[in-house]
């Protein structure tokens, strides 16, 4: 079982885990920082896998082998950055018109938005409407691993978790600098922040428009990944998905973002996994019970998410966030106290 998981299965779940992690980040920016309700993140995923793919199938059509690995490498970063630019731009779009909109006002109008771009998309036979859009080419191989076995998953598991971990450096970059600073003073108190100076509109746009464009990379990411879209799989439920990461992490936390994707995005996956597991030193009503954990996946999966609500309230990690510069420094004085007793 291990090695059938390890070489397939389980890196196909840990490249949806990277995926989910830039997704999830991403949001932290619009509703942990800046304190707004978006629920049209699948929009923008949607618009840059669709535009992504398209932009890719369109440089590579006719060139079959005959493309070197750089040339190659360079329509696939092309095509990514042209699919988080269209994101980028229905970001503006919609942040725009929602400046005047708060809360739940503004939620409604986010997944109005995401909607409509799935409608959009289904109606559209250039990509394959409701059938979904197929043979998109999926990531070059790195050069390095073309001999390996695993040279496919480990170059796509790559490129995602290159992007995963670019999407932190911003994100954390952006809420480190002064434009993170007047997201976080709208997120505590629009009008103070207005009366401090603070041009609101912008912040508040502007958050949009770089978080649509990290999700709009993602969704170029996704779609190379797998190699076909399908309009459902970009419906309201991802959004909620996504924003129920952030909740059960902790809400204006980069790493509450990051443990909330790895865990909702591996749990369920994990228990359907327990349902294969066998061992000589396990009783037989533990097997009983591993068999029936597919079925009952989900139930655990709201139950979780039920039992952190009431007892965490405000995310597993609430505002926390780990630094390496801080455990670093705790250990070095945790070691110099330890020295000066022995002294």
């Amino acid at each position: 079982m291990g090695s059938d998981i390890i070489t397939d299965y389980g890196l196909n779940i840990i490249c949806l885990m990277g995926i989910s992690i830039s997704l999830a980040v991403s949001l932290q920016l619009i509703n942990g920082y800046t304190g707004q309700f978006s629920l049209g993140h699948a929009g923008f995923m949607a618009i840059g896998g669709y535009v992504s793919a398209f932009t890719t199938k369109s440089l590579l059509a006719g060139s079959g082998d005959e493309r070197g690995f750089i040339s190659t490498l360079i329509i696939y970063v092309i095509a990514l950055s042209i699919g988080a630019f269209a994101s980028a731009m229905a970001g503006l779009l919609v942040g725009i018109p929602s400046l005047r909109l708060k809360g739940d006002y503004l939620a409604i109008v986010t997944l109005g938005f995401g909607e409509i771009i799935r409608l959009v998309i289904e109606n559209i036979e250039t990509v394959g409407g409701p059938r979904g859009y197929i043979g998109i080419p999926k990531f070059p191989n790195w050069q390095w691993l073309s001999t390996s076995a695993f040279s496919g998953t480990f170059s796509s598991m790559s490129w995602i978790f290159l992007f995963a971990i670019l999407t932190v450096i911003v994100v954390h970059n952006i809420v480190k600098s002064s434009f993170g600073r007047s997201l976080i003073a709208i997120r505590e108190n629009e009008i103070a922040a207005e009366a401090m100076g603070i041009d609101t509109a912008f912040y508040k746009v502007s958050a949009f428009t770089i978080s649509a464009a990290l999700a709009g990379f993602a969704g170029g990411l996704y779609a190379h990944l797998y190699g076909q879209l399908v309009p459902t799989t970009f419906n309201f439920v991802r959004s909620v998905e996504i924003i129920i990461m952030i909740v059960f992490g902790g809400m204006g936390s980069i790493t509450g973002a990051i443990l909330g994707a790895v865990v909702l995005t591996g749990l369920p996956e994990w228990l359907r996994l327990m349902a294969g597991l066998r061992a000589d030193w396990m009783p037989q009503w533990m097997i009983k019970t591993f068999t029936y954990l597919p079925e009952l996946r989900m139930i655990i999966y709201s139950s979780l998410l039920i039992i952190t609500m009431l007892v965490r309230p405000q995310g597993i990690l609430g505002q926390y966030e780990f630094s390496l510069s801080r455990l670093l420094k705790k250990n070095k004085t945790t070691k110099t106290n330890s020295e000066e007793k022995k002294a």
